[in-house]
């Protein structure tokens, strides 16, 4: 009886670590090196759509991030009153100094991701990827893999990869599922290249 009581008290202590200790140990955190209001910018009072800063490339790859230069076709000078913003001005616009963002979305080198045939061929809203990210005021934490180097966003939030919503994690299993689903048979050179 006492080898039970202990053989189940290792199992849960070993599903603690496993499932609470262990993603704190896995990941650590950065804060952006600048807020930014994605809502003051995409609602009713900027009215903007993500395209209007995060272009494709010729590749039909995003860019991702917006250069500081087109920051700077909107705010040469402070707009508002907040103190991020006087920030963006003077430490990143007027020395022309890109801003060092952490990408939440940045893929693995083995994966080609096009974004141009998923949004204009397939018709896909940033949303279904991204989350709400669009209409958020302040940014997250950013929280890094120590040993892939890669954003938790890649993995999702659960430790097991087992996602609340449709959008949290961007694994290979959601991109051929959503194929799948959408009568796409590619082969794995249509990614890994």
């Amino acid at each position: 009886m006492k080898s039970k009581i202990i053989f189940i008290a290792g199992i849960l202590f070993g599903s603690f670590i496993g499932w609470y200790a262990f993603p704190f140990a896995l990941y650590y955190s950065n804060e952006q090196p600048l807020q930014f209001n994605h809502l003051v910018h995409t609602g009713e009072q900027g009215g903007m759509a993500c395209e209007d800063c995060h272009q494709t490339n010729e590749l039909g790859r995003f860019q991702g991030i917006p250069v500081v230069a087109k920051c700077a076709e909107c705010h040469a000078s402070p707009l508002g009153e907040t103190e991020n913003e006087k920030r963006l001005v003077d430490d990143y616009i007027t020395p022309n100094k890109e801003i060092p963002w952490f990408v939440y979305s940045r893929q693995p080198d083995n994966a080609f991701f096009p974004h141009a045939p998923h949004v204009t061929l397939g018709e896909m809203k940033c949303e279904e990827c991204h989350g709400d990210h669009g209409a958020t005021e302040v940014l997250r934490l950013h929280q890094t893999n120590r040993i892939s180097g890669y954003s938790r966003d890649i993995w999702g939030a659960g430790i097991s990869g087992i996602s609340s919503t449709t959008w949290e994690g961007m694994k290979m299993d959601k991109c051929v599922r959503c194929h799948g689903d959408n009568g796409r048979r590619d082969g794995c050179v249509a990614c890994h290249k």
